[in-house]
């Protein structure tokens, strides 16, 4: 077991830990938070996503002592009820979500996208989601509230 210091959505924690527990485990068990889904435990589902330095990671595989300094922020740290993320915004004015399992990974996978290239086509989005799994068939409906966010960012 170690000490160690983690960044989640703007907090600071310290926490007691073997560094190789999976970043997720953390996440759920350690600090309460509900959006990153364990799915398959092999990252090829994306339930577990979060974004680490600026890009979309799958937290099952990922030990928590690879986030080191670096801020991890999941779907919760986007925005809150009160005050809402655009992409979460679209994403409730196209009703895209279903169940919310793969929310995470299909949020947090598109917005690092768009942040990586905010004029991405929608062939590039669909690229960026390839990995990421839905399990309700909800994927016209994301890939517009998608397309709703990426063009807001644009005016």
């Amino acid at each position: 077991m170690s000490m160690i210091s983690l960044k989640v959505n703007g907090r600071q924690h310290t926490l007691e830990l073997d560094p190789e527990t999976p970043l997720l485990f953390v996440l759920n068990d350690e600090l309460g938070l509900r959006a990153p889904k364990f799915g398959c435990g092999m990252a090829q589902c994306g339930a577990c996503t979060v974004i680490v330095r600026r890009q979309a990671m799958r937290s099952c595989v990922m030990p928590v002592s690879a986030v080191r300094e670096d801020e991890v922020v999941t779907l919760e740290g986007l925005g809150s009820a009160e005050k809402p993320h655009p992409i979460q915004e679209a994403f409730m004015a196209e009703g895209a979500a279903q169940c919310g399992f793969c929310l995470s990974g299909v949020i947090l996978t598109a917005k690092a996208a768009l942040d990586e290239k905010p004029q991405a086509s929608d062939e590039e989005i669909r690229e960026a989601l390839g990995g990421v799994l839905c399990r309700c068939f909800a994927h016209l409906r994301m890939l517009r509230a998608i397309r709703k966010y990426a063009d807001s960012r644009k005016a």
